[in-house]
């Protein structure tokens, strides 16, 4: 009887932590959540792929090493390029900007990356810089917050390329 109570009580609370009937627990709930979505319209994601000038550290995320060039990932804004001829003392080189990126992997002249949903190969050459060769949109799913949630509500068109925190 108290074993069957203590049933009773759990599930009549179930309404206040997740949605029962559709068990989407991950769905991002203002309540739970402490972080709001970053949004980039799909045309402007697109075309936010640049490669701009070095610029400092702040979330570092994987790193890749080919031949002399050494990548390190900004989270979810792009990769730092740098010289790594001498590993001791790396030289920046350029930023390559890549809003809701997380990965990339290198196979000759092509890097591929992971921006935020879509897989994008790029040829990359120390003297004439980027140039976007495949885009593959929709393969990997949606990024989700540091704290594990997905965005709901996100408008027609735009992507999720990162997370801010809520104050």
């Amino acid at each position: 009887m108290l074993f069957g109570f203590a049933i009773l009580l759990l599930q009549s609370c179930c309404p206040f932590l997740v949605d029962c009937e559709n068990n989407d627990d991950d769905i991002i709930d203002p309540a739970f959540s402490r972080y709001e979505p970053v949004l980039l319209d799909r045309t402007d994601f697109e075309n936010s792929v640049s490669l701009k000038d070095p610029i400092s550290i702040s979330t570092s995320g994987k790193i890749y090493i080919k031949d002399n060039l050494l990548f390190i990932n900004e989270v979810h804004k792009g990769f730092h390029i740098y010289d790594n001829s001498d590993p001791t003392s790396p030289t920046p080189i350029k930023f390559l900007e890549v809003p809701g990126s997380t990965d990339l992997a290198v196979r000759d002249n092509m890097i591929y990356i992971n921006q935020a949903t879509d897989l994008i190969a790029l040829e990359y050459d120390t003297t004439t810089g980027i140039t976007l060769t495949k885009r593959i949109v929709n393969v990997f799913p949606e990024l989700r917050s540091p704290d594990g949630f997905l965005s709901y509500n996100i408008p027609e068109n735009n992507v999720v390329v990162g997370w801010t925190l809520i104050n």
